[in-house]
């Protein structure tokens, strides 16, 4: 069984939540399932060290829960992509769009290195929106964003066309497209 069949059958479909009309994906069954995560885990590592990637960026929150356990894996830091107002000290911010409004992610500045390497992590890219706003941080601070990476893609929303939008030669790994 390929890993996107295996998580197909493991994630679950939860119509109507959090609002009429939007089928959620629960990705807490697989949380759930040591084997399985360890599968997903190999597969990033596998797409990461292709990349010779230096840094694990980690969008909160549930992109925390695949991005630490990778750079355990590898043995490379890990850089945490919060909400507004979530981190301390000096931070570079990013706002993006929501279909109700705006948002913000930051990153500590000294979590930053010039020329250094790195991939953002998240949980599932939808339009992509947040994971754009953390790869413009990490490029104001002058280090390279060498791909991103995905357990989930929901493709009708588009989110790799805005992630790819001025730099088409970016890698995006989604283990299940949905």
């Amino acid at each position: 069984m390929s890993i996107q069949n295996e998580l197909l059958s493991i994630i679950q479909d939860v119509p109507n939540f959090p609002k009429e009309g939007i089928i959620f994906k629960d990705i807490n069954p697989l949380l759930r399932n040591p084997v399985a995560m360890k599968k997903v885990i190999a597969a990033m590592s596998e797409f990461a060290r292709e990349l010779n990637v230096q840094h694990i960026v980690g969008i909160e929150s549930r992109g925390f829960f695949f991005a630490l356990p990778l750079a355990l894996e590898m043995n490379i830091p890990f850089v945490a992509a919060r909400k507004k107002g979530k981190l301390p000290g000096a931070i570079l911010s990013e706002s993006y769009s929501l279909e109700y409004g705006k948002d913000s992610i930051e990153i500590q500045t000294d979590a930053l290195k010039k020329g250094e390497r790195y991939l953002i992590v998240d949980d599932v890219i939808a339009t992509g929106g947040t994971a754009k706003a953390c790869s413009k941080i990490i490029q104001k601070s002058e280090a390279i964003v060498v791909g991103f990476s995905f357990l989930l893609e929901i493709t009708f929303l588009q989110g790799r066309e805005n992630l790819l939008e001025g730099n088409s030669k970016i890698p995006i790994q989604s283990l299940v497209n949905a």
